[in-house]
């Protein structure tokens, strides 16, 4: 199907389908169970429809390219607080990175940890349900009563609710300049003890990441705050050994670049506390690196039984508390297997029923996250 350009036009295809619909923007996300269907592509539905910066808030079709909106903020020197990730590398996906998959999978980079998920920036959504409705939640502002939150509903989704057309998001101002400390050498454990502490510090650390046995912590503002903190960080952290000023590119850990090349990646949330636990625990040969202070884990693999490591991997972090989900990974492995951490019974059902009330048909990205 050819890309449609209009909220009437998706609904005129949802409420025509006879068959399943596989929910496409940019094609950038490939993730999850191999989908069956006709694909439905909203990147016709694209543009940034409002923008006041002296409200801090923007308005864009869903199929408006991430980039573009970046761009639009960065003239009037303001951001996406969240930081989305983009995972094209990673995946080996073509395409331009949409907001409306950004919204729908929740995809939130390092400053997770300070600013917070894509969710927390998401004012309002408009979006097509399964019966060929148009809904819509929320507003323009971050105070607005509506009943019930559809919108955080909405966010990691992954359209299986609804095909969004619209959001409406909360912006923050750029900042003057950035630094990050690097601590190397350190092993997984040393690693969240450092990150932890500078969290829990007063010194408004925004990135909190381990790779390549290294530490990094990212601090941003004006430069005469960042000089003072990064002074202070050091004497905190002094115990851990030499500690550098320097300037690195954290698209390496947004978009865990350093496991590009493996065949299987897992994307891993725990408490920072149990992170370590969990890298000792993972198949043998896996790559491994951490964010948001220790309480995020990308895990690469490369040979071996990628279903059977899969299971053990799930296994291992719903013993803690976690979830584990399969971001890349052979498809007749990814058609077999929970690509997603198995919920709850109660939650299970209670995804069902949200799924049964928006998607009555059962038509909208079927089979995505649950078999």
């Amino acid at each position: 199907m050819d890309p449609v350009n209009s909220e009437q036009a998706i609904v005129d295809a949802v409420a025509s389908a006879q068959g399943p619909l596989l929910i496409r923007g940019g094609g950038t996300r490939s993730v999850g169970r191999p989908g069956v269907g006709e694909v439905l592509n909203v990147s016709g539905l694209s543009g940034v429809t409002l923008y006041e910066p002296g409200a801090l808030t923007l308005v864009a079709q869903a199929g408006t390219p991430v980039a573009e909106i970046e761009a639009t903020l960065a003239a009037e020197n303001q951001r996406l607080a969240f930081e989305p990730y983009d995972l094209t590398g990673l995946l080996g996906t073509s395409g331009a990175s949409t907001i409306g998959g950004v919204i729908a999978t929740n995809a939130s980079g390092p400053r997770r940890i300070m600013a917070g998920a894509a969710r927390d920036f998401a004012l309002g959504v408009r979006f097509v349900d399964g019966a060929g409705q148009v809904i819509k939640n929320g507003g323009r502002v971050m105070k607005n009563v509506t009943g019930y939150d559809l919108v955080k509903l909405m966010c990691g989704s992954w359209g299986t609710l609804g095909v969004l057309t619209e959001v409406s998001l909360k912006v923050l101002p750029g900042v003057e300049a950035m630094t990050t400390l690097v601590i190397d050498g350190v092993d997984a454990a040393r690693a969240v003890d450092a990150m932890s502490r500078a969290l829990a510090s007063p010194f408004e650390v925004s990135g909190a990441a381990w790779t390549g046995g290294q530490v990094w912590l990212r601090l941003e503002g004006f430069e005469s705050s960042i000089a003072y903190r990064a002074g202070e960080l050091k004497n905190l952290l002094s115990s851990f050994g030499d500690i550098t000023d320097m300037e690195m590119d954290w698209r390496t850990v947004r978009d865990a670049v350093p496991l590009n090349g493996a065949e299987a990646v897992w994307r891993i949330s725990v408490k920072p506390s149990d992170g370590p636990a969990v890298i000792g625990a993972l198949p043998e040969g896996c790559n491994t690196m951490m964010d948001w202070g220790g309480g995020l884990i990308w895990a690469g693999l490369s040979g071996g039984n990628i279903a059977a490591a899969h299971a053990g991997v799930q296994a291992t972090v719903a013993e803690m508390g976690g979830h584990a989900t399969l971001m890349k990974g052979p498809e007749a492995v990814r058609t077999a297997v929970p690509v997603f951490q198995p919920e709850a019974p109660g939650v299970a059902a209670l995804s069902a029923s949200l799924r049964q009330r928006f998607d009555p048909k059962g038509i909208l990205n079927p089979g995505l996250m649950a078999a």
